[in-house]
This record gives C-alpha cells, sequence and structure tokens, in this order.
C-alpha cells in the first residue's frame, strides 16, 4: 500500500507555491516543483493509514468469498476505487478551489462511497479517520516544537482559511481525516478481504 501511494507524491507542483512552498532537499521544491520529501511522506502515510486501526484493535484479514463478492453492491465496485481520482480531476480543472481543497473533497467522496460498497468497514472507515488525525496532530504538533514559525514561514495563508488549531492549518488536519477514512479501508476493498476480530484465549487454571 505504500507503494501504491508513493506515487501520489509527484502530484506537489499541484501545491507548489499554492498552498505552500517547503523547505526541501537540494531546494528542489523552489526549483521545480517537485521534491524527494514528498515521495516518501507518500509511502509513509500510505503504510500507516492502512495498518493503523488493525494494529490497535487487533483484527485480522479474511478473504471475502465470491458468493459475498456477487452481492448487488459490488457491481459498482471498480469505479467507487477510482472516485477520488475523478473527482480530483474534475475539480482541478473545473473549479478555482486551491488543490487542498480538492483533494480534501475527492478523499471524502471516496470514504464515503466505500461505505455504500462495503458497509462492513463503516467503524474502520470512521475510525480509522480519527486514528490518523490524532497521529498526524501529534506528528506535526512535534515539529511546532522545535520550530514554532514553521508555518507562518511556508504555508501560504492568505488563500486559506487562516484557521489553525494549536499553530496547525485546520487543512491539515481536514487531509489527515479524509486520507485516514478513505486509505484505512482501501486494502481490503481493493484486494477483496474483511475484517475478523482476533480473539484472545485465556488459559483455564487447573
Amino acid at each position: 500500500m505504500s507503494l501504491i501511494t508513493m506515487p501520489f507524491g509527484l502530484t506537489e507542483p499541484l501545491f507548489v507555491p499554492e498552498y505552500w512552498l517547503p523547505p526541501s532537499l537540494f531546494d528542489l521544491a523552489e526549483k521545480t516543483s517537485f521534491d524527494i520529501e514528498s515521495l516518501i511522506f507518500s509511502f509513509a502515510i500510505g503504510g500507516i493509514g492502512t495498518v493503523l486501526y488493525n494494529l490497535i484493535f487487533k483484527q485480522r484479514l479474511d478473504e471475502i468469498s465470491n458468493t459475498e463478492r456477487g452481492h448487488y453492491r459490488h457491481r459498482l465496485h471498480l469505479y467507487i476505487l477510482f472516485i477520488p481520482v475523478i473527482v480530483f480531476i474534475f475539480l482541478t480543472f473545473f473549479t478555482t478551489l486551491n488543490h487542498i481543497y480538492c483533494g480534501i473533497i475527492a478523499l471524502l467522496i471516496g470514504g464515503l462511497a466505500t461505505l455504500y460498497c462495503r458497509p462492513d468497514l463503516k467503524g474502520k472507515i470512521w475510525v480509522g479517520g480519527i486514528l490518523f488525525t490524532v497521529l498526524y496532530f501529534i506528528y506535526f504538533g512535534s515539529i511546532l516544537l522545535f520550530y514554532p514559525r514553521y508555518v507562518e514561514l511556508y504555508w501560504n495563508l492568505d488563500d486559506l482559511t487562516h484557521i489553525l488549531v494549536l499553530g496547525i492549518p485546520i487543512e491539515e488536519l481536514m487531509f489527515a481525516f479524509t486520507f485516514g477514512m478513505y486509505w484505512s479501508g482501501l486494502y481490503e476493498h481493493l484486494y477483496w478481504r474483511k475484517l475478523i476480530q482476533t480473539e484472545i484465549i485465556i488459559p483455564l487454571k487447573d
């Protein structure tokens, strides 16, 4: 899942400098709008977003049977997988929204569409969004402890809502929540897997 997510880092030119202009290795972001860090970041959040829920709630995966795959909800399986990409492209070309909002809306619609196709994942989708937001908040907050002016220096706040949550742009948290929503259930949706609660067996004393 990390490898699937990593190429999305190549969309960085859509966000630089309209959304932000981050410091980067060899000043690539400023010179080319591409940077190596975006690929690393995308790789990391793809894996984390996929496993975070299962790691905390100790759930394992089981394959969905061919009979279950024949349910009417799965007729749109392939189309629903591509909904976020379609929505993002549409908003990018037919609106003047900052691309971060295009991404947030696309991920939100993708998560809701997944709920239709895979209602069994509703817990993972909503809780996964919350868990990833909390983790992202801690991660971002740790940066601000050492670099309090990080957001002020590198985010294009004049083109955003200017709403900060303990110094973190609300757009970052909105992205974290919608990404966590969509990505937390993507592996199960893509590879026809369902969640099974891991049983904890406590041995009885003689």
